[in-house]
């Protein structure tokens, strides 16, 4: 029977794993392929969604940061922290998501953040990048050591 993998992977993984099972239980080897590869573009395009989407977080928040000083505080820091183990966690789960891909979806998401910026603190950023050692190096605390 012919399965509409890519219905079922964007409803429920769950559902698609059950419904993989089933397949195999039936011996139909060319449609559990079938699957299974789009279960892994699903889920690959997730995580490529997801870590994007962290970045973009992280560098609005470094943005918003380095903009209005006056207003940073502990949940801007926390953050910056959250944003950049999420993004560890990802390339972990991940290795081809990796720093060339970040180099890749780098300029673009950085205009991405700046306008989310600006946004929320109604005030133009005057900058024009931000640096690999700004977003994932540089410490970004309120406590004084």
């Amino acid at each position: 029977m012919k399965r509409n993998w890519d219905e079922l992977t964007a409803t429920s993984y769950t559902d698609t794993v059950a419904e993989l099972q089933a397949t195999l239980e039936e011996k139909d080897y060319e449609q559990v392929a079938e699957g299974l590869q789009t279960l892994f573009s699903s889920i690959s395009q997730e995580l490529k969604r997801a870590l994007r989407s962290q970045l973009s977080r992280l560098m609005m928040h470094i943005i918003k940061w380095k903009i209005q000083p006056e207003k940073r505080s502990g949940s801007w820091a926390v953050s910056i922290l959250d944003a950049r183990e999420n993004i560890e966690e990802i390339m972990a789960e991940k290795p081809s998501l990796n720093q060339q891909y970040l180099a890749e979806i780098w300029e673009k998401t950085f205009a991405q953040a700046t306008r989310k910026a600006e946004e929320e603190t109604q005030q133009s950023s005057k900058l024009d990048r931000l640096t690999w050692q700004e977003v994932f190096d540089d410490e970004y605390s309120i406590l004084k050591k």
